[in-house]
């Protein structure tokens, strides 16, 4: 143990999935270091995202409000490490912090609940997501459709379709898989519907300064997940995209390169842009290059929900 008197804490929200991702982080921790069941703590700390859930996640301050919260726990020493969903956490962090590890990637896919295909929607459907990225794409391979703000945790929008408010809606597998509910929902082949960047991926950090620390979480290190991922998440950069942003991103590890897959979407749909590549697995700039490529080649109107 890197403590002798008091256990490791780790940090995480207070959700079902959250708490599952930081079960499954203490249970790595563990394994790997050969530690007791009391070696880690897992402290909750609630979130502003977790607090307010009628308003859309870019109309209150953007993925910060998943992270600082966690990120003044660390600073304070509340914390020794956090716990998060990657696709949750904003692009640039600030310089005192390290994504230390990130465990094996969980399926990418997104899945389709409430029908079993797009095409068994009725006319003029109505489908519920607070993601730009899923909107933008679900008026593509349907334009009749009609998004509405969907938020909560994932048994908040179950619970919501069940009582009929929508027609259907959108869930990472990823998340469903790890609250055991494998059989819910048609997953969607990337094809399809590209996932958000990240999506499926669970990161913790540290202080960057915590060496120990850092240390310690180099044993779970997953390092095809970190390398696909941290790609992912330099087109991200590049563009300079926010959570108004419809942005979707996949890294895939073969032959110790990285094959990624990028796209901007208009929000109606009408307008993609695609790019695909081959990278050295840590090449971020090359992994920047195909964000920016994505914007030149794109119409002044796509363009601009990148800009400012």
């Amino acid at each position: 143990m890197l403590f002798t008197d008091r256990p490791l804490r780790l940090g995480t929200r207070g959700s079902p999935l959250a708490l599952a991702q930081a079960r499954m982080t203490a249970q790595a921790m563990m394994a790997a270091h050969g530690w007791s069941g009391d070696a880690i703590e897992i402290v909750t700390v609630q979130t502003g995202g977790d607090r307010i859930q009628d308003r859309a996640l870019a109309d209150i301050g953007g993925k910060a409000l998943w992270t600082k919260e966690l990120d003044r726990a660390l600073v304070s020493g509340a914390i020794d490490f956090a716990v998060h969903s990657m696709k949750d956490v904003e692009t640039i962090r600030p310089a005192e912090f390290r994504i230390a590890a990130m465990l094996p990637r969980a399926d990418v896919r997104d899945r389709l609940i409430g029908a079993d295909s797009f095409e068994a929607l009725p006319d003029r459907p109505l489908v519920g997501t607070s993601s730009p990225r899923r909107a933008a794409q679900v008026k593509r391979l349907r334009p009749d459709a009609t998004i509405t703000l969907f938020r909560g945790n994932v048994a908040t929008r179950l619970a919501k379709l069940a009582a009929g408010e929508v027609h259907a809606t959108l869930l990472a597998a990823a998340g469903l898989d790890r609250l055991e509910q494998q059989g819910v929902g048609a997953a969607l082949p990337v094809e399809m519907m590209l996932p958000a960047p990240s999506q499926g991926a669970v990161g913790i950090e540290t202080l960057g300064d915590n060496r120990a620390v850092m240390e310690a979480l180099a044993a779970i290190n997953d390092g095809d997940t970190f390398d696909c991922v941290m790609s992912e998440r330099a087109v991200l950069e590049a563009l300079g995209g926010t959570c108004h942003s419809p942005i979707a991103a996949l890294g895939l590890m073969r032959r110790d390169e990285v094959h990624l897959r990028a796209e901007i979407i208009s929000p109606d749909g009408t307008e993609t842009v695609r790019e695909e590549c081959w990278l050295p697995r840590a090449d971020r700039a090359a992994a920047q290059a195909v964000g920016r490529a994505l914007l030149d080649r794109a119409s002044p109107a796509l363009r601009a929900l990148f800009e400012g």
